[in-house]
């Protein structure tokens, strides 16, 4: 596309040009004369002055159907259900953050309850039944304390 750089001076390159080539022109293919599918029917109309002019009915040339036109345009659609799935996309994020909330607050209650339970055991097992489990009882009847020391 661009010329070899082969010097530093503007009359020491080469310099080519191109002509355009025209195009052979396209050959049409001949016209040959088709006979109608049907015979058309003949036409008489009287003029007011009361010539009769006879001739063939032309019918109006139709133009090709365009073609049609989809009620909504793809782009809308194509909004629209971005639309739904960004809605969707944000209540599965609320859904989520209920999930998670919901989980933290079960944990927390059952941490509460293990400790409910664990405190009635130590409880039960402080304030329980004095029976004689075995072991060693002192009964103290009469302490006597002098001079900070004990005399039993």
């Amino acid at each position: 596309m661009y010329p070899e750089h082969l010097g530093h001076l503007p009359a020491e390159r080469a310099v080519s040009i191109h002509q355009p080539v025209p195009l052979a022109p396209a050959q049409a293919a001949p016209l040959v004369p088709m006979q109608p599918a049907g015979v058309p029917a003949v036409a008489s109309i009287v003029l007011p002055d009361g010539r009769v002019v006879t001739g063939y009915a032309i019918e109006p040339a139709k133009p090709e159907p365009v073609a049609a036109k989809p009620v909504v345009s793809r782009a809308a659609v194509n909004i629209a259900l971005g639309g739904i799935g960004f809605a969707a996309f944000c209540g599965g994020l609320a859904l989520l953050t209920a999930f998670v909330a919901a989980l933290a607050a079960f944990i927390h209650q059952l941490i509460i309850l293990a400790a409910v339970i664990f405190g009635g055991w130590i409880a039960v097992q402080i304030f329980g039944a004095s029976g004689h489990r075995g072991g060693t009882t002192v009964n103290i009847r009469k302490a006597v304390i002098k001079r900070n020391h004990f005399h039993g």
